[in-house]
């Protein structure tokens, strides 16, 4: 099996990097956290149909329905760009809804999802998928990221939500090992950078291993499109994101306790992620499900 990008798919990355870092750079970013602390978290409507136009809600549908006509392995990558960026919204929900919704493919609907019992955006979407009934606001600890409780819920495990889920996390994961070892360079504690010291080297090395070996795990379910790898994507994905981040924290020192380092947002959305489509508990059952199955 072979996972290596063909240069049809690195340039869909390099695409996506491309119109994230113009539409939603860190300046976008920082304003929307500052805007959220003051008056709450406000989607951004241009953004979204921005993301329409560019084909990202659509690029699994079929090009005879107005789509791009790519695969999950291209659908994967869009994802992990979006996870590296911080990019907000119920963009998981308004994928899958494309095609089956009308306008949600082309970024003129915002849908959200009831995945076990919670539901994120609920107020601001356009279209709830699932039974909201009864929903009743609670603290989100990501500040991008309004959340509902749902008495009862349902639409949990959804293979597909998961990987795309899964590859968000890849991308947070991967950004905070960069900024982690970036940092390492350039502080300097005693006349030498910190990243000359072990203790700070095998943190760094540490967060590249859980990055290449979540990847490969996402990469290959996004080819095989099997449940089961799918969920060993999601587990192996959400460690390397939320102790990735835990390990750039340490990295930075007291400076990764501040709002003003990112590494502070990446860890907040990455405990959330790991708590949506599919949480360790039913990634390890349905995993566990699969090895009886198999004998």
């Amino acid at each position: 099996m072979r996972f290596r990008l063909t240069d049809e798919q690195r340039a869909l990355r390099a695409g996506v990097r491309g119109l994230l870092e113009r539409r939603f750079g860190r300046e976008r970013l920082r304003a929307a956290v500052a805007a959220s602390v003051a008056d709450g978290p406000v989607l951004d409507r241009g953004l979204w149909r921005a993301l329409g136009e560019a084909g990202f809600f659509a690029l699994r549908l079929p090009e005879a329905e107005g789509g791009v006509g790519l695969g999950l392995p291209e659908a994967v990558l869009a994802f992990e760009e979006a996870g590296r960026a911080l990019l907000p919204g119920p963009l998981v929900a308004t994928h899958l809804a494309a095609g089956e919704v009308p306008g949600a493919a082309e970024g003129a609907v915002v849908v959200t999802a009831v995945d076990a019992r919670l539901v994120e955006w609920r107020d601001a979407a356009d279209v709830v998928r699932g039974d909201a009934s009864g929903a009743v606001p609670v603290r989100s600890v990501d500040p991008l990221t309004p959340l509902h409780r749902v008495p009862g819920g349902a639409r949990a495990g959804d293979p597909v939500a998961a990987l795309l889920t899964a590859a968000e996390q890849l991308g947070s994961a991967g950004r905070t090992a960069e900024l982690a070892a970036r940092y390492a360079r350039e502080r300097e504690q005693f006349g030498r950078p910190v990243g000359a010291f072990q203790a700070v080297q095998h943190l760094c090395a540490d967060m590249l291993v859980r990055v290449e070996v979540a990847r490969a795990a996402v990469y290959a379910a996004a080819v095989t499109g099997d449940p089961a790898d799918a969920a060993g994507a999601k587990l192996l994905a959400d460690e390397a994101a939320v102790r990735g981040a835990r390990d750039c924290l340490q990295v930075y020192g007291g400076l990764g306790f501040t709002w003003e380092a990112d590494v502070h947002l990446h860890l907040k959305r990455a405990w959330l992620r790991a708590e949506r489509w599919m949480t360790a508990t039913a990634a390890e059952e349905a995993l566990a499900a699969r090895l009886v199955a198999d004998g």
